[in-house]
């Protein structure tokens, strides 16, 4: 079976994929420079596939590193070929996420995602390793002119954190017209939230949250007394943002889909949403959480927050025609595998 870099292998998205993959008999090497994550994370998908101590050294091989260092990257790939298990595809979670700290600090988010995804290139690149599947966001598209966004609308991000993922996602098309053996897929994420059903796993960010249910959570455990909603007189239903939320395992199953389409060289340069089609207000999602777990919400509207957009929803019909993926876990679902997994861990892997 093939063997797979994964870049941010021990984050949110990161440690639900590496189980599908593990899962299907993906060998892994995964790089992470814990900065926003923790090194449990990959205990616990140990833990959940049921690796032996002797599998999870041939399967699961984890490597503290940083993607901008170009000596960390290369020994991967040296050691692997010296292995006789040379890497055969790339999967490149690894970057800054959080738009607000984007705002505040767009040079690390340059240095980051942008020159630590060009050394990743390089290495690959030198190693004759041309199978990619990239990490991108909806921030893409901005203030999106028509609902739902197919992958044809306009690039317009609003903030550097968007910038960050449209330039990586420019430098990939120059790549993949340059060189004809690259296979490159960019997945568009829209709202990843959920958990893994066992509940060992999930979202569990070092600094204050920005995301939706991460905040949910904690107010609903207590340890936040009150949800903040940035806006309640934006042009949508209750004047509430609206979002689509798609589940972390649906997500993690479109990277596997994905990837196996890339090794199959059944597409030399795919861009794909990854959304589920609908789109809930704030409110909504507020409403779904208390039903699903029977705790109460409280929150407060305040203004709005800058770098939002109104309504942002998937069109997600290309990746159901090209990798005949689609989701399949309700916001209900969601709701309630967010909160086993933050009832059972109130203190993230901290516990």
């Amino acid at each position: 079976m093939a063997r797979l870099l994964i870049t941010g292998g021990a984050g949110f998205i990161g440690t639900h994929s590496c189980i599908v993959l593990i899962e299907q008999g993906y060998d892994l090497v995964i790089i992470d420079s814990f900065v926003n994550s923790s090194p449990i994370s990959l205990q616990r998908v140990k833990e959940i596939t049921k690796l032996t101590k002797k599998e999870s050294i041939e399967r699961l091989q984890v490597i503290h590193g940083d993607i901008r260092n170009q000596k960390t990257l290369e020994k991967v790939f040296s050691d692997a070929i010296r292995e006789g298990r040379r890497i055969d595809a790339v999967i490149h979670f690894a970057g800054l996420k959080s738009v607000n700290e984007s705002l505040q600090n767009p040079i690390s988010y340059w240095q980051v995602n942008v020159n630590g995804t060009s050394c990743l290139l390089s290495t690959m690149h030198e190693y004759n390793c041309r199978n990619l599947i990239f990490s991108s966001s909806a921030t893409l598209y901005g203030q999106p002119k028509s609902i739902p966004i197919p992958e044809t609308a306009t690039i317009q991000p609003i903030n550097p954190y968007g910038n960050t993922k449209a330039a990586v996602e420019k430098m990939l098309s120059d790549i993949s017209k340059m060189d004809a053996e690259w296979h490159i897929a960019c997945l568009r994420y829209f709202n990843p939230i959920g958990a893994h059903p066992s509940g060992l796993i999930g979202e569990d960010p070092k600094e204050t949250p920005n995301n939706l249910f991460p905040i949910i959570s904690q107010v609903a455990s207590g340890s936040r007394k009150v949800l903040r909603i940035y806006g309640n007189d934006w042009p949508t239903i209750d004047g509430t943002c609206i979002r689509d939320y798609i589940h972390v395992m649906d997500l993690a199953r479109g990277h596997s889909a994905a990837l196996n389409s890339l090794l199959k060289k059944e597409h030399k340069h795919l861009t794909l949403n990854l959304g589920t089609g609908e789109g809930y207000s704030v409110l909504e999602v507020v409403n779904s959480f208390e039903k699903a777990t029977g705790k109460s919400i409280p929150y407060e509207i305040i203004g709005r927050r800058k770098g939002d957009t109104a309504i942002s929803v998937a069109d997600p019909s290309k990746a159901l025609k090209t990798l005949k993926w689609k989701t399949s876990k309700s916001l209900f679902e969601s709701c309630k595998d967010s909160w086993n997994w933050q009832s059972s861990n109130p203190n993230g892997f901290r516990s």
